[in-house]
């Protein structure tokens, strides 16, 4: 073991202003030191400055490249070799220069010192900076910072410059530039891809410059022609001269998916808008030489790609450009000669004219398939007029030059061949001439084969990616071997799998190096690349490994906050807080170095700890007694040691003695929400003299003053955690410590935690408690925001769980679940879950006792599950007399299986019985199509799904299996008799208001061809005629039934399909009861009882809608029934029922009832008869006597002779006016044609027969009647032939 030693030190270097550098020396020592370079004494740290720096580390070799030098890096520089042996340090120095004459295109330097404006010293920050852009050519694009200078002067104004690729960018149409006073803004005002590249922010002050950089990319607009390709970009021209000019471009990245054919140059003289093509065909080489330019004029050019499918869009037009000498140019650049007071006027003999010399000089400048270009100078002997010039060839081998520009010579002394025949050799030579003649001809070129001089670039080597973001990868590749020309490389990015390639650049790029921003994060990417110069692309390299898209691991910044948290006679305790970017790997320890300061000279660093320690808080030990001292920490993942942090204060190492504790420490906030966080911390390691017994949280809002601290709880805690519930504001930041008591009193508080801001973030998830089908208790939680390293932490009162008797934790993708082995009280407390390597991802759930026993509840009824039922097995008869045993599940799957059994036997499917199981509904059913003795018994269902299960039992014995089986053998009898005509309704009777009979039946499922045939005993009788089955109900009248209409009645309906028959039984007791409805009727329709006074004397009369001569009706005086005399006397006439007391004496006084006899209760009808003597009697029914309608006169003629016409009058009289009714056979005639019936003036009554015939012969009876009364007068017509005896 031995102390570093440097074998090779690192040496000094000077080096011009963007180059790169590198430092390297060679270390031995053991154990292998850890290397540590720093610039002016502060450490290097190549994560805060991407891309700036590179450390490299191989085999006791360790080097620190720094790329793209300006002035900032000319420094002193220092690399530190350390190990548990000691520590050596080695320097080196770096100076950057400035190429001369290059001042313009370069990053101004700042002044060195610092100077001070007004006396102040300016300190710059740059904040809210633009991130990697990307946009879309035609698009507007914006980018901006804010600037911070302080102090804050009003109305002063730093430099603000802003460079594309280290160039500085002057204001134009294509880019604004913007200052506000506190931001600075450049806008890019129609993009295109000669705008993509690093840009650059630069603030310089009196003092210093800041400086802030961005890539922005920028790709093709979409094509007009689909498959085209991109447009070419970076159009320049170059060589101007009188008549002629270079156009360059460089390539696209995109060919559209085929190769590019070649390129179009189009020129545009400024101030018109008229484009013109400068070649008929389009060419490869990505230079092109324009002729024909007219001298003294502007132009600006554009060029466009073809290829199978179609032309590109224009290029951004170039530069302006004016055809005109280079000398004229360059004299109108110049600067005037300084005034020296002296006007000197001289004047020139003129010459004779002086044929001019030979061209100098002459040489091909490049050579293509197309064309070649020759450059010469001028010679001396030229005169003082202009000259021009003259080009001849000479096909290699012969001695025959041809002039090739014959008519107009040339002004430049540059000249493009077009139309050489590829492949043949050329030499040629150039003539001056001016008006004096031709001059000699110039020394001939060599031979020059046409073809194109210039090679395709070979495909670039090796390509290697490596992680840098989340979003991006570094790619880095071997350059092209002997490429010529090189214009730069096109990097193409492919997803895994997709074998779609899209650029990454569509700038070319001159490294070998370059960060292909907007990848898809945890996508796994293949990248190739392209070289390209003005012959065209290369081929592509061979694809590189694939590599998944997250941050690059790198070591930790330095951890800050140490606190001393004991304090002995040799030793204290340390306590840190962890580093702001633990470098995207687990933090895998600490480093602590102590060094003791003596009269405020810090000495040198010693290790206190040779193995890493994973705590955040460390005892060094070894110190002396009342030393001072002071500390620095490392931290360390799998990417390396970090920087030691800041040293600490100085502290003195002498024992504690004060009774309170000292403060708590490692505080971390975890659960954040809107409302509420949980509070984590570790007790103090000083306890004081007596035991910690509780703990206070104090809260306050981040920016508040010292004294706003307040506290969250009265009651001192006894756990390492807390809930913060009630203080908390959303949207508002906050900051917490702890203070520990004992009996002694409350202890110094801790270290303030970090800001917290108390919010909901986007995608929050929580604990998850379930209970699965098995009845196990589990805990889940998800987490989408996972990376590649996260991990799931359960814990149990906030200590990780490591032991999984209890919990057993398996996690899948982006989910974790935490089952209970075996629930109980043992289980009781806070379970809390948190992610790794996420944005404080983590939840928790309480567990108490009360939940624990809802838990197990719950699980014994998923270990046990029953099937829910919504019916219990039930049965009902369907069509056909169909049984159907049916019950419904509640819920049931599709995988949930049936037993059917009968009298503890299983039923199966067949031909006796239907099973069905509706998933969708639950309704399980069994179909049997009939009962017989033998299916008495018990029916059950039998369910299963899964583990659970049911049944359901249904017992048909006894009456109620008979009587099911009954109507269920009726209903199979119906429903056969229903295919064919068959009665819906079977045969009744219906007695009318007017005590017509009808009997009737409904008949369905009848066709045309169906017959209704009615029987009467036996006997066939027609029913109604004018029936049509359309009506479905058939009737047979019986208009006044009679004894003679008893009998049994019979319908009998049929077809081809077969017959129903249908029977009304109207004997005997039938016969009664239709009678007796009859008479019901009768009694219904009878009106009441009243009196009338006649000549003979007193009549009781009732009226009847219709009388039938069966009808019994008894009279009643004093409800004794009346025996009846020649003085007392009954009767009835037509609907009138009376009774006639002749010659009424005081025994006749008394109560009076017609009784109506209908087989039941029977109908009375009554009045009161009573009187004062005979005289009043007599007088009042002489008085009744004149308003009684009666007749005066009737002619009656009782022998008619066929044909003739009768016609038979009354006279009326009574009032009120009487009604006059005309009956024949006691039936109530109509008037019409055959009949004419009048009453006329309210006295005179007429009937007519227009012409008799043989049914004209009939009892006919006129009927008069008023309110008072009613008188009938009867005759009879007989209607005899003429031929006939008398």
């Amino acid at each position: 073991m031995h102390a570093p030693e440097f074998v090779i030190k690192p040496r000094s270097h000077t080096v011009w202003e963007k180059q790169c550098v590198r430092l390297h020396c060679t270390v031995s020592g053991w154990p292998e030191p850890r290397v540590v370079w720093y610039k002016n004494n502060v450490t290097i740290d190549p994560m805060a400055h991407p891309g700036k720096y590179k450390l490299e580390s191989s085999y006791n070799v360790h080097s620190l490249e720094i790329s793209r030098c300006d002035f900032d890096d000319t420094a002193q520089y220092r690399v530190s070799a350390m190990n548990s042996k000691g520590e050596l340090s080695s320097f080196a120095s770096i100076v950057v220069k400035r190429f001369k004459g290059e001042v313009e295109e370069a990053l101004p330097m700042p002044r060195h010192g610092l100077i001070s404006e007004y006396g102040i010293t300016f300190d710059t920050h740059i904040v809210d900076g633009f991130g990697v852009s990307f946009g879309r050519e035609g698009e507007t694009m914006s980018l901006g910072a804010t600037v911070i200078i302080s102090p804050n002067l009003a109305r002063y104004q730093p430099e603000v410059q802003w460079y594309r690729d280290d160039v500085l960018l002057q204001p134009s149409k294509w880019c604004h530039m913007h200052w506000s006073g506190d931001k600075a803004t450049l806008t890019l005002t129609h993009l295109n891809k000669e705008d993509e590249g690093l840009y650059t922010l630069r603030i310089t002050t009196k003092s210093k410059y800041e400086t802030y950089s961005a890539y922005v990319f920028v790709r093709d607009a979409d094509a007009e022609v689909e498959g085209a390709p991109g447009a070419p970009l970076d159009v320049k021209c170059q060589d101007a001269n009188k008549d002629y000019v270079i156009v360059t471009w460089k390539q696209p990245a995109v060919d559209g998916g085929s190769s590019i054919l070649g390129y179009f140059v189009d020129r545009c003289e400024v101030g018109t808008t008229h484009w013109s093509q400068c070649n008929d065909t389009p060419i490869k080489f990505a230079r092109f030489p324009v002729t024909g330019l007219v001298e003294g004029r502007s132009y600006t050019f554009r060029v466009r790609a073809v290829n199978k499918s179609g032309m590109s869009r224009p290029s951004r037009v170039s530069e302006v450009v004016a055809a005109m000498d280079p000398a004229d140019r360059a004299r109108m650049r110049g600067t005037s000669a300084p005034w020296t007071g002296q006007i000197i006027v001289t004047e020139e003999e003129p010459a004779e004219g002086v044929v001019p010399g030979r061209p100098k000089e002459l040489e091909v400048t490049e050579a293509t398939k197309n064309y070649v270009v020759l450059s010469w100078k001028p010679p001396g002997e030229r005169g003082h007029e202009g000259i021009m010039y003259y080009v001849e060839k000479c096909v290699s081998g012969t001695d025959s030059w041809q002039r090739v520009n014959t008519e107009i010579p040339v002004k430049s002394p540059r000249f493009a061949l077009f139309d050489l025949a590829e492949g043949k050799a050329y030499s040629f030579r150039v003539r001056c001439c001016n008006s004096a003649g031709v001059g000699e001809p110039s020394e001939a070129t060599e031979a020059t084969t046409v073809g194109d001089k210039l090679d395709i670039p070979s495909a670039p080597g090796r390509v290697v990616p490596t992680r840098n973001t989340d979003t991006s990868v570094v790619v880095s590749w071997e350059a092209s071997r002997d490429a010529k020309e090189l214009v730069g490389y096109y990097i193409e990015a492919s997803i895994v799998g997709s074998n779609k390639f899209e650029p990454c650049n569509n700038k070319p790029v001159k490294g070998t190096r370059f960060i292909c921003h907007g990848l898809v994060t945890g996508e796994s990417y293949v990248f190739r690349v392209k070289a390209l110069n003005a012959a065209g692309l290369s081929e592509c390299s061979q694809q590189s490994e694939a590599i998944e898209v997250k941050a690059a691991i790198a070591s930790p910044t330095p951890p800050y906050g140490i606190s001393v948290l004991e304090c002995v006679r040799d030793s204290m305790v340390l306590a840190w807080k962890q580093p702001t970017f633990i470098g995207g790997a687990d933090i895998t320890g600490y480093f602590v170095d102590y060094r003791e300061v003596i009269n405020g000279v810090p000495g040198t660093w010693h290790e206190a700890n040779v193995k890493a320690v994973s705590d955040r808080a460390y005892r060094v030990s070894d110190l002396k007694e009342n030393r001072k001292y002071q500390f620095q920490v490392r931290a360390a993942n799998m990417a390396g040691v970090g920087i030691p942090s800041l040293p600490s204060g100085t502290f003195v190492c002498e024992e504690w003695t004060i009774a309170v504790p000292g403060p708590p420490h490692d505080l971390q906030v975890t659960e954040v929400r809107a409302n509420t966080l949980v509070l984590l911390y570790k007790p103090p390691v000083y306890q004081g003299r007596d035991p910690v017994n509780g703990f206070y949280i104090d809260i306050k809002e981040a920016d508040a003053e010292e004294e706003a601290w307040r506290g969250v709880n009265e009651k001192a805690v006894l756990t390492n955690y807390m809930k913060v519930r009630t203080l908390l504001k959303e949207g508002e930041t906050y900051v917490f410590r702890v203070r520990a008591q004992n009996k002694a009193g409350v202890g110094k508080s801790s270290e303030p935690t970090e800001p917290v801001l108390a919010e909901t973030k986007p995608g929050t998830t929580e604990i998850v408690v379930d209970v699965d089908d098995d009845g196990v208790i589990s805990m889940n939680f998800a987490c989408s925001n996972l990376t590649p390293d996260s991990k799931f932490v359960w814990s149990k009162n906030y200590e990780e769980i490591t032991d999984d008797t209890r919990i057993t934790v398996a996690t899948s993708g982006e989910k974790s679940k935490a089952t209970f082995n075996m629930p109980a009280e043992d289980d009781i407390g806070i379970y809390s879950c948190a992610v790794t390597h996420t944005d404080g991802a983590c939840s928790s759930y309480t567990l108490s006792a009360e939940e624990l026993k809802k838990l197990l509840e719950l699980s014994h009824d998923h270990k046990f599950p029953i099937i829910p039922l919504k019916t219990e097995l039930a049965v009902e008869l369907q069509e056909k007399g169909r049984i159907r045993f049916w019950l419904q599940a509640e819920k049931i799957s599709a995988n949930g299986k049936i037993e059917y059994v009968f009298n503890d036997n299983s039923l199966s499917q067949g031909e006796k019985y239907k099973m069905n199981f509706n998933k969708d509904t639950g309704v399980i059913e069994m179909i049997m199509e009939s009962l017989l003795p033998e299916d008495e018994g018990t029916f059950t269902f039998q369910l299963q799904d899964g583990k659970a299960t049911n049944q359901s039992s249904l017992v048909l014995i006894g009456d109620v299996f008979k009587g099911l089986q009954k109507e269920s053998a009726f209903m199979r009898k119906e429903w056969h008799r229903k295919q064919g005509p068959h009665f819906v309704e079977y045969l009744s009777y219906e007695v009318t208001p007017e005590c017509c009979v009808i009997l009737k039946c409904k008949v369905g499922n009848i066709k045309k061809e169906t017959v209704a045939l009615w029987y009467k005993d036996g006997r066939e009788v027609k029913g109604d005629e004018k029936l049509t089955f359309t009506e479905g109900v058939l009737k047979l009248e019986i208009a006044q039934i009679s004894k003679k209409d008893a009998g049994v009645y019979e319908i009998v309906l049929k077809d081809d399909r077969g017959q129903d028959t249908s029977t009304l039984n109207l004997t005997e007791q039938g016969f009664r009861d239709l009678m007796n409805e009859v008479f019901s009727n009768i009694a219904n329709s009878s009106t009441a009882l009243k009196i009338q006074s006649t000549d003979e004397g007193i009549r009781l009369y009732s009226f009847v809608s219709y009388y039938n001569e069966a009808l019994q009706v008894t009279w009643h005086h004093k409800d004794a029934a009346i025996a009846f005399t020649d003085r007392i006397k009954s009767g009835v006439v037509g609907e009138q029922l009376w009774l006639q007391i002749t010659e009424p004496t005081e025994k006749d006084k008394g109560k009076y009832a017609i009784e109506f006899h209908d087989g039941k209760g029977g109908l009375k009808r009554t009045v009161e008869l009573s009187g004062q003597g005979e005289t009043t009697a007599e007088a009042a029914a002489i008085a009744e006597r004149s308003k009684v309608p009666f007749r005066t006169h009737l002619i009656m003629c009782d022998l008619v002779s066929l044909s003739q016409a009768l016609n038979l009058t009354c006279n009326i009289s009574g009032e009120p006016l009487p009604e006059v009714v005309w009956l024949k056979n006691e039936r109530e005639i109509v008037s019409d044609g055959h009949y004419v019936m009048k009453f006329e003036a309210g006295k005179y009554a007429s009937f007519t027969i227009t012409t008799v015939n043989t049914t004209d012969s009939g009892k006919y009876s006129i009927l008069v009647k008023n309110k008072y009364g009613t008188e009938s007068a009867d005759f009879t017509v007989s209607v005899f032939s003429p031929d006939s005896k008398k």
